[in-house]
């Protein structure tokens, strides 16, 4: 059983908050352990202070040995590279500090010199002016080494005194560092993100692959049902497109069927009154008894039409639409109808500018180049055949042009001077519907409706415009 949305919503607004309360929680703790580890570093360095000056005991953790006289002499030159007991390659940072006190220039210099494997330590964050003690410029400096992931050396003097070697790794050195999670919560909340659109648009594409689907089914044809995936809403809304298409393919067979029927029982009784209507003496009555008869069979015949029309039982392939419409125009030229074919106006593509003209280029594009279109060649026929027929009818005389665009085909038929417009042509689309100048013409007013079916199946439309010689029909296809 599939998650209903209004579930889904509420277990990932359930796992977002979670993931958002999880991020926060190792953000703060990170933040205060690391404020934590640093203040200890603090403590640790303004304690060294009386170590490094009175020889007080060192602060727990922290390791204060003399340096021997020959170590002592590099520290006083200068010559740091030659010292024991450094890491190899080292940065070395020099830190003088000096006690604040009512007379500065008769405090105690202490001098550091930190040697470090990873980074020289930016001094300039240290409060080296102000009215701060030498122990608290000292702690600032141990903080400041806390700050960093490393493992530093010591090389420490007061005054005048002698060298001194400081290790405090245990303190303010990379291995007592906590653990910080401050990343790890950064990634936590960008992978919550990164999840929770992910089912949103996931869920999202659900509802567009089936609306698209759906959208296209008359143009492409569809499967008889779709299968159920998504949300427990989409996958009911999909029952029930599932439940109509079913009915409706039921009520369009079983109209098929009862007209089929009625139009083969109606081919006995027809035959009949067809021999019985030639052995009528009377020429001007048996012609009117075959002309009523010529009109019941076809109207059947129009209706069945219609119906194949509204099932699109055909399926669709790619085809050149030039081809079939100069097929078309031909068949009704080889009959001597009035028929003529208009060749399409060249199209001049844009081009890109010159280097040596800032107006952009033109080409014009081959004049014999197919026009490639995927549709039910039947139908479409059958649509173009209608249109030309109402055209001779009606107007004498059909003239058939085509045009394209990159998404649709647009097929016209113009007649000429059939007197009727555009607005009034419209009005009789509907199925049995005929205008009133046409009550002489033979007809069952279907021909359009099956036009408007057809279009509407190719994701197009039949629309109508006034033209030169007369009211020209155009019927528009999407070519893909």
């Amino acid at each position: 059983m599939a998650l209903r949305l209004r579930t889904r919503g509420l277990i990932l607004l359930a796992l977002a908050f979670a993931a958002g309360l999880a991020a926060a929680w190792a953000w703060a703790r990170s933040s205060a352990s690391w404020q934590a580890h640093q203040t200890r570093a603090a403590i640790a360095g303004i304690a060294l202070d009386g170590t490094l000056r009175r020889g007080a005991a060192p602060p727990e953790g922290v390791a204060v040995t003399p340096v021997d006289p020959a170590q002592a002499a590099f520290l006083a030159s200068g010559d740091y590279l030659r010292l024991d007991g450094i890491p190899k390659p080292a940065f070395f940072t020099y830190v003088s500090l000096l006690d604040s006190g009512p007379d500065p220039l008769s405090g105690e210099v202490l001098a550091l010199v930190i040697a470090s494997p990873d980074l020289r330590y930016p001094v300039a964050e240290l409060p080296l002016a102000g009215g701060q003690s030498a122990a608290e410029k000292l702690g600032a400096a141990t903080r400041l080494l806390a700050a960093y992931c490393s493992e530093p050396v010591i090389f420490a003097r007061a005054g005048y005194g002698p060298w001194q070697r400081v290790d405090g790794t245990a303190v303010w050195g990379c291995s007592a560092a906590p653990r910080d999670l401050r990343l790890p919560a950064v990634l936590l909340s960008l992978l919550a993100l990164a999840v929770l659109e992910t089912l949103v648009m996931d869920t999202s594409a659900h509802f567009d692959r089936f609306a698209r689907a759906l959208r296209d089914r008359r143009r492409l044809g569809g499967p008889d049902a779709y299968a159920l995936q998504g949300p427990g809403e989409l996958q009911e809304i999909v029952t029930a497109v599932n439940s109509y298409l079913e009915t409706e393919r039921e009520q369009l067979a079983s109209r098929a069927a009862v007209l089929s029927g009625v139009s083969h029982d109606l081919g006995t009784p027809a035959t009949r009154l067809r021999l019985r209507a030639a052995l009528i003496q009377d020429a001007e009555l048996r012609q009117k008894f075959e002309t009523d008869l010529d009109a019941m069979t076809g109207m059947i015949e129009s209706v069945l039409t219609y119906t194949r029309a509204e099932m699109s039982a055909e399926t669709p392939r790619r085809l050149s639409l030039t081809s079939l419409v100069e097929a078309v125009a031909a068949d009704y030229q080889d009959f001597g109808k009035p028929v003529e074919l208009l060749r399409p106006a060249p199209q001049v593509a844009a081009g890109g500018r010159s280097v040596f003209t800032s107006a952009p280029g033109r080409s014009a594009m081959p004049a014999d180049q197919p026009m490639l279109v995927v549709a039910r060649p039947v139908s479409l026929q059958r649509a173009v055949s209608n249109l030309i027929d109402n055209a001779l009818k009606y107007g004498r005389r059909a003239a058939i042009g085509l045009s394209a665009t990159s998404d649709h085909a647009i097929i016209t038929v113009e007649d000429e001077g059939s007197g009727m417009t555009a607005a009034e042509i419209t009005e009789v689309i509907a199925p049995f519907r005929r205008g009133d100048n046409t009550r002489a013409i033979d007809g069952f007013g279907l021909g359009l409706t099956i036009v408007a079916t057809v279009a509407e199946q190719h994701g197009g439309r039949l629309y109508f415009e006034d033209g030169r010689r007369g009211l020209r029909a155009c019927l528009e296809i999407c070519r893909n």
